[in-house]
């Protein structure tokens, strides 16, 4: 048996920090690697020590084996936790570190290059008994062999690559007049994403659902598994919202379902942690069909864990250490209920565009019940270099419903300030009837996407968002009064009057008094009372005798505020002077959709442009998007090409054509 007194986490963000914790709790020295994107990372600050791998991009730092290798040997760690994602399913570095001498905790090369790969991986565990869904499944399959084996399967059917996941080269087919073409699409997509174009052909489960089975097998023979999770909340195939236990399986079909999994593991004399997923019919939950195995832990262990008990980062330590499991099959119970949300850099209400930005300031909820998985700190850059998950927040009661309200309480409480999040949206769907209710599928969270409309911005948050201004000027005007600028002097009412927009609602706000006694309108509505204080990051203000408590910061001419019904962006709007009769009234704002690069400047600064004009081409997650002037007017530039923009940065103003300039 093995001691470890020495770990690197051979990852970043929150699984860093997470793993960071168990190692700490057993006394184990942690080490991290990053990226120079990463230095300032929280994963950084919590482990020991910490060793720079590279530059930002991750083939150079944190998916560069010999780094990472070098990185254990030159820290004195005699053992490396992968995490998930970058290397966790890399057989090349499970076998660098056995050549090292360096204990992996995971499974052996050989288990995650078979499992790595869906043929090959079906071949196997159909050898231990593990049903699977009726299809073709061999190597060197042409189109012609899939296309006559299409009808033996009977359709719907589904196209899937071997290589790979994450939904890259599957496609859903109908209709036998359509899949050659959906093949050719298939192999191409396969080709570019993993570099291997081979397909295999299933039968589509109708109203499927994703249904995970965790397992933990020592170096002795022993496998348990640890129940199963629901992960059927999916948006384009990945994972959203996730929980332990199942609502759709009896115990029968729970104890069924886990043989099965034990049974996949032990195919490939499995070792560690590892999660075996199922497809599952609504229509028919007594059946369920292997759709994979994930050779590493997943972004949704901690619901396992707290439905169990057990600490399966703590497992995984003593089990790659040669012990023994403890944990008896018949030891394992499932108590209660818990549900995650992964909280993405995202913006669902721009068709989840990812999003960016520096986290200006943070809150995350704590309590009973309450557990929150992060890689956040105030300060934290949010990049395009890496996954654009940031969190996850989960909750656990004694039964399902009680977990639904208390991770919708908890994710109220949630706030990234700074970077525009999917939380919105995660609530909306904890409060959908089917979600409610435990009527889930597969292709549920696509069909509500549509429904989803972020919430606009209210006159109150207008007013807020003028209070923070207004009490800032009160500031400056107040540390010595007889010198303000403006004339003011104490007892006078210091006037703030400001043009605010958000969503397509541009408004100018006016108040008038003292912090303790004002008076506000909005853009010419009726006056209201209002009060305010600001005390570091928490904005307090009063409008007609309600009170309500922000988080708020400010980044340039933004304005961020965040309470328990959700976060609002506000911006400063410049005034343009346009006399009475122009079409339109005030200046186009064109900003940049995500965070990104300016790669090319269609025009100069100054120039007239008509509505349809390009004015600035910005390039973010490998893709260009050119921004158009909605109007047409007088270009004035704000940014440059090769300058770094966040979401939502003003790049360039158009100012309106008057009537003497049309003529």
């Amino acid at each position: 048996m093995t001691t470890f007194d020495t770990i690197l986490v051979a990852n970043r963000g929150e699984i860093a920090v997470r793993v960071i914790r168990t190692l700490r709790a057993m006394g184990i020295r942690s080490v991290a690697v990053y990226s120079e994107a990463d230095a300032d990372a929280l994963h950084v600050h919590e482990a020991d020590t910490a060793v720079l791998l590279g530059p930002a991009a991750a083939r150079e730092s944190y998916l560069d084996i010999a780094k990472v290798v070098a990185a254990a040997q030159r820290t004195g760690a005699q053992a490396v936790h992968p995490g998930y994602g970058f290397l966790s399913e890399n057989k090349d570095f499970a076998a660098a570190l056995e050549k090292a001498g360096i204990a992996f905790l995971g499974p052996s090369a050989r288990a995650i290059e078979v499992m790595g790969d869906k043929i090959t991986a079906k071949n196997a565990v159909v050898k231990f008994d593990v049903p699977v869904v009726p299809g073709i499944a061999k190597p060197n399959l042409t189109d012609a062999d899939l296309i006559a084996a299409a009808d033996d399967i009977g359709y719907p059917v589904l196209v899937k690559p071997s290589a790979g996941g994450g939904g890259k080269g599957m496609r859903l087919v109908e209709d036998p007049a359509k899949l050659a073409e959906a093949l050719a699409s298939a192999r191409r997509e396969a080709a570019s994403s993993f570099g291997d174009d081979t397909l295999f052909l299933e039968r589509f489960v109708l109203r499927p659902r994703h249904i995970e089975v965790q397992v933990m097998a020592d170096k002795h023979g022993n496998v348990i598994h640890l129940g199963e999770r629901e992960c059927s909340l999916q948006r384009r195939h990945q994972k959203v919202i996730e929980e332990a236990p199942s609502p759709l399986l009896d115990e029968a079909t729970r104890a069924r379902i886990g043989e099965a999994a034990c049974n996949t593991a032990r195919s490939v004399d499995y070792t560690g942690a590892g999660t075996v997923e199922f497809i599952v019919s609504a229509d028919a939950p007594d059946e369920f069909f292997f759709m994979e195995m994930n050779t590493r832990l997943q972004v949704e262990h901690p619901v396992t864990e707290m439905v169990t008990g057990y600490d399966l980062v703590e497992m995984q330590v003593r089990v790659a250490a040669g012990e023994k499991l403890t944990v008896s099959q018949d030891d394992v119970t499932l108590t209660g209920h818990a549900i995650e949300t992964r909280v993405y850099a995202e913006d669902p209400g721009r068709g989840f565009l990812p999003t960016g930005g520096r986290v200006l300031a943070l809150h995350e909820p704590t309590g009973p019940g309450v557990r929150v998985d992060s890689g956040l700190r105030t300060g934290t850059v949010v990049g395009s270099d890496y996954d654009p998950m940031l969190s996850k927040v989960i909750a656990y009661a004694a039964d399902r419903p009680g977990a639904l309200r208390a991770l919708d309480k908890a994710l109220a409480d949630t706030a990234v300030l700074g970077v525009v999040t999917n939380i919105e949206f995660a609530r909306f769907l904890l409060a959908d009837p089917d979600v409610v209710a435990g009527k889930l599928d597969t292709g549920l969270l696509d069909r509500r996407v549509e429904d989803f409309t972020p919430a606009a911005a209210t006159d109150d948050h207008f007013i807020a968002a003028a209070a923070r201004r207004w009490l800032q000027g009160w500031g400056k005007a107040g540390t010595d009064p007889w010198d303000s600028p403006t004339g003011w002097r104490v007892g006078d009412a210091y006037p703030t009057s400001i043009r605010l927009g958000a969503l397509g609602r541009t408004d100018h706000v006016r108040i008038t008094g003292t912090p303790t006694s004002a008076t506000v309108t909005v853009e010419g509505g009726e006056s209201r009372t209002v009060s305010a204080v600001s005390v570091g990051p928490t904005l307090a203000v009063t409008i007609d005798g309600v009170r309500t408590e922000y988080l708020v910061a400010d980044d340039g001419g933004l304005i961020w505020l965040a309470s328990r019904t959700g976060t609002t962006v506000l911006r400063e709007v410049q005034e343009v002077s346009v006399r009475e009769g122009d079409t339109h009234a005030g200046d186009a704002e064109i900003t940049s959709p995500m965070p990104g690069s300016v790669i090319a400047v269609q025009v100069e600064s100054g120039a007239g442009v008509k509505a349809g004009d390009a004015i600035v081409v910005v390039e973010a997650m490998k893709m260009e998007h050119s921004l158009t002037s909605p109007i047409d007017g007088t270009v004035e530039l704000l940014a440059a090409t090769g300058e770094q923009v966040k979401v939502d940065q003003i790049l360039a103003r158009v100012v309106p054509n008057t009537k003497d300039a049309a003529s």
